[in-house]
């Protein structure tokens, strides 16, 4: 018998795979929600997010690893660190987007109170995101498929 190889998500072909094991978890997707909105400080995401300090500290210490965020000295100039969203991270703004957009138009009942990501200057609601192809027009699932790359 030969042994099976243990494959781990880093040896996997499939980006979702290897997306969702780096932010897949409920904790770290929500400390780069948050950081989206402004939070810097272990102390800031503990409060916004109610996590244990040891669950938190982990999730931190893993986007660092990743490149997802980064620690720099406090903007204040105290003994604080802060996390910050690097170039990597940052470009997870349509994932979270994407997210919030799916969760506001299938997870909240009619009227039901929720939070709205607006354009700053406009004050206007972020459109709708949507797969577009290399004309513009919309894609539907039905339109694509995965083919593997060599």
């Amino acid at each position: 018998m030969s042994p099976r190889k243990i494959m781990t998500m880093k040896d996997e072909p499939c980006p979702v795979a290897r997306g969702v094991d780096v932010v897949g978890d409920r904790w770290s997707l929500l400390i780069v929600r948050d950081a989206f909105d402004g939070m810097r400080r272990f102390g800031d995401f503990q409060r916004s997010l109610g996590v244990a300090r040891n669950i938190l500290s982990d999730r931190l210490r893993k986007l660092v690893d990743a490149g997802i965020l980064a620690t720099k000295a406090a903007s204040d100039g105290s003994a604080y660190q802060e996390y910050v969203l690097t170039a990597k991270g940052e470009s997870l703004f349509a994932v979270v987007l994407a997210l919030r957009q799916w969760g506001e138009r299938h997870l909240f009942a009619p009227g039901e109170r929720h939070s709205l990501l607006v354009d700053k200057q406009s004050g206007q609601p972020v459109p709708l995101m949507s797969p577009r192809d290399a004309d513009g027009v919309e894609l539907a699932p039905e339109a694509t498929e995965v083919r593997k790359l060599a």
